[in-house]
Order: structure tokens, then C-alpha cells, then sequence
């Protein structure tokens, strides 16, 4: 029987789950060195035999609530086409300057092609040139697949393909592109804004930092990752539907690291709750928040706002805000935001997911209404979360947080319940 086709369509951070993808980490996070991991967007090296029964209590709990896709299966499936194949080998080889391999690659089953692009390719030692080299790998592989957020992400019903900051990522977004493009699973249609309208060069978007508030409120870090020139090119996309549409961006430290994306140190926890890195989003001064409005093909406003609540608060959003590390240590404060504690996935309207060694964050949502439920628990019977209003599942992070994410920069939703607002 023919499976029904799931279409893309994500109206908000906190709708019922219904689809999600994901990459469980494999062979690609052991194959960085010391000597690599820093090409490679780490500051340290994993160790999957840890990190791995994390990612798997993690994942297993989504599948509790939602449809689950593996971006490695998606890879394989789509593969089987011939021309898809072609296709996807000649922009990855052309991308990466390494048109010597795609004929030896176009012969390998789907399988194992899809597990060598995510893998990474072994350079065959045939040449004095590569003899001479000291890199293992014609192409590289892509550890940070597993932050599946970043290469692409849905707004309303399209799913916009991502221009990576860094050209180590960039194979990551073509893989998504073609998954949606092609897989006969989804009925969607993608949209690369900066391919389309960035003239400059300088244009890059990644999907941690993008947050969908509302079908027409929009929120964007303007970070490391994602540039103004990236945005503009969002913003020339939003100007292809009528109507009028909101997007607020909040500028974010170059340093440290784990300001990476805005959902760092913001996320979305139900209607009226939100959890934020209280020293950012409020008492910064150096970093500013602006709001631009575009009414049809028009930008009609961009003004600077006080910060992100009050901005939200005029387009109707009453969000009260729970503190990362707790109120009144900015040491923890900082301690536990590094440790991706403001980041939060939302399985439903004050449902969410999230590292539970965050214990200060924890006693703060456990203080604004959120029972605090273990992984294990909810997996093995103990605890039954339905008999709850509002909770947070906690997962185990201590490995797996060192990658420099959390649940929310783990997971890419391509179908939410809509949000009675």
C-alpha cells in the first residue's frame, strides 16, 4: 500500500510534534583527530561509545511522539535513482574539487554511498601527489551531521535549503536539498534564498539560528554562522508572500563559541513561557535587537527594539521568561548557557526536551510549573508524561553536549500541529 505523503508545515516552535528528522552519529564523529577536529567547527573530540547511547535515549524518545526520519535512510533511498545520483555526485565533487572521484563513487550501492558521503571517502593513495599528502580522506567527513537543524530548515510550508558559514558543512546542505527535492516521502518545495538573490558573496544562513514564532513572526540571530547579507536574502524570500510579516534579529557575541546560534540562548517553551540567557537577551547593551517589516514586496520598517521580549510582547506574544542557570549566579549563568542550556526542543505547548545535567535551569522550570521527568523513566514504563501538563524529559548530555548543541540543534521538525494562540 502506498504511504500517504507528509507535507512540510511548521507555523511555530511549540506545535505538536508530528515529523522530525534526524542523523544518529556514527563513524564520522571518530574519524576527527586532535589534529582536524578544529576544521572541523570542534573544539574537542567526541567519544561515540558515550555519545552514542545518549543520542539513542534521545532518539527513542521522539519516536514516543512523533514520526521519525533518519537522514542517513532518506540518503540511501533517494540514491537509488540513477539520476538523483548523478546529480547529487556532480554538485558534491564539483563543491569539493574532487571530480577524480565521482565515477569510483557512482558504482557503490545506495547504501554505501549514502554511508560513504556521510562517512567520508578514504583517498586512494594512486598518485604521487596524494602519496605525498597528509589527508586521509578525498572527502571529508561531516561530524557535525548529527546537529541536523543547521543544513536546512522548515517556515511554513516550504523548507528552506541553508548556506553554510563554513565550506566543511556545505555538503550537508546539498544532501538535505536533494532529500527534499527528490524522496517521494514529502510533498514540499525548497528554497535557497541566498542562491537566489545574494549578489555579495558574503551571504550565509543556518537554521539554529532561525526561529518560527508565528506563521508571519520570524526570529534570526545575526551570529557567526548567519550574516546580515543571509538574512537580507531571507528577507527578499518574504517578500514573495502577501501580507505582513515580522522578523526579529538579535546580534550575538563572536565569542565565545556557544553563542553559535540564537537558540543558544533563546527558545520557545510554550504560549506563554520561554526560556532564555537572561545576561544576552536583557542586560546587553552591545548587542542589539531590530525588527524589520515587510508588508507584501516591501520592507516598510526597520527599527531597533529595547530586546527580544519587549519586541514579541507588541506582536502579541506574553512570554515570561525562565533563566538559564538560575537567578542569581552569573557564573552558573554562563556555566550552564555553554552547556546548551537554554536550548530546548518542544514536543508540544510546554512539553519540551533537554539536557538534564543543567540542574540549575532545571530547578527554575521545575519552579515555573515543569515536572522534571527523566528519559529512562518515560522508556521504560516508569513514568507516563500524559499526566502532565507541563514537563520537560531530560536526557543524558555529558557527552554529547561537547559537540557544542542540544536537543533543539539536534533535531530538524518538518510538521507541527498547528498552535491555538
Amino acid at each position: 500500500m502506498k504511504k500517504d505523503r507528509i507535507k512540510t508545515s511548521l507555523n511555530s516552535e511549540i506545535g505538536a510534534l508530528e515529523c522530525v528528522i534526524t542523523h544518529t552519529p556514527g563513524a564520522e564523529v571518530e574519524n576527527m583527530t586532535p589534529e582536524n577536529a578544529e576544521r572541523a567547527l570542534y573544539s574537542d573530540i567526541l567519544n561515540l561509545s558515550v555519545a552514542l547511547p545518549e543520542y539513542n535515549e534521545f532518539n527513542a524518545v521522539l519516536k514516543r511522539f512523533a514520526q521519525v526520519f533518519e537522514v542517513r535512510d532518506l540518503l540511501a533511498e533517494i540514491l537509488e535513482n540513477s539520476k538523483v545520483r548523478s546529480g547529487l555526485l556532480a554538485k558534491i565533487c564539483k563543491s569539493e574539487a574532487v571530480d577524480d572521484i565521482c565515477m569510483t563513487l557512482d558504482v557503490l550501492s545506495p547504501a554505501e554511498l549514502a554511508r560513504q558521503l556521510i562517512e567520508g571517502v578514504e583517498m586512494e593513495k594512486n598518485t604521487l601527489t596524494k602519496f605525498l599528502d597528509n589527508e586521509r580522506f578525498s572527502l571529508h567527513p561531516l561530524p557535525n551531521f548529527f546537529f541536523t537543524r543547521d543544513a536546512a530548515f522548515a517556515m511554513n510550508d516550504k523548507i528552506v535549503i541553508s548556506k553554510m558559514a563554513s565550506k566543511v558543512r556545505e555538503r550537508e546542505s546539498l544532501i538535505m536539498e536533494a532529500i527534499f527535492d527528490f524522496h517521494p516521502m514529502f510533498e514540499t518545495q525548497t528554497v535557497n534564498p541566498v542562491r537566489i538573490f545574494d549578489k555579495s558573496g558574503k551571504a550565509s544562513i543556518e537554521g539554529g539560528d532561525v526561529l518560527v514564532a508565528r506563521e508571519d513572526v520570524f526570529l534570526s540571530g545575526i551570529s557567526n554562522r548567519t550574516t546580515s547579507q543571509g538574512i537580507d536574502a531571507v528577507i527578499e524570500h518574504l517578500k514573495q508572500k502577501p501580507g505582513v510579516k515580522h522578523l526579529l534579529l538579535q546580534e550575538l557575541p563572536k565569542k565565545p563559541e556557544s553563542f553559535i546560534h540564537l537558540d543558544m540562548v533563546f527558545t520557545f517553551l510554550d504560549k506563554d513561557k520561554c526560556m532564555i540567557f537572561e545576561p544576552l537577551v536583557l542586560r546587553s547593551s552591545r548587542h542589539i535587537t531590530i525588527h524589520v517589516v515587510v508588508d507584501g514586496d516591501k520592507v516598510t520598517q526597520i527599527r531597533e527594539e529595547e530586546n527580544l521580549l519587549s519586541a514579541l510582547a507588541h506582536l502579541g506574544f506574553d512570554l515570561m521568561p525562565i533563566l538559564c542557570g538560575g537567578v542569581n549566579d552569573l557564573y552558573t549563568m554562563e556555566r550552564e548557557q555553554w552547556q546548551s542550556g537554554a536550548n530546548f526542543f518542544a514536543l508540544a505547548p510546554g512539553k519540551v526536551i533537554g539536557y538534564g545535567r543543567n540542574i540549575h535551569t532545571m530547578e527554575q522550570l521545575n519552579r515555573n510549573g515543569f515536572e522534571i521527568i527523566r528519559a529512562k523513566d518515560v522508556l521504560n514504563g516508569k513514568t507516563d508524561p500524559e499526566n502532565y501538563e507541563r514537563y520537560v524529559i531530560t536526557i543524558e548530555g555529558d557527552e554529547l553536549s561537547r559537540g557544542g548543541g542540544g536537543a533543539r540543534c539536534m533535531t530538524m521538525p518538518i510538521r507541527r500541529k498547528a498552535v491555538d494562540w
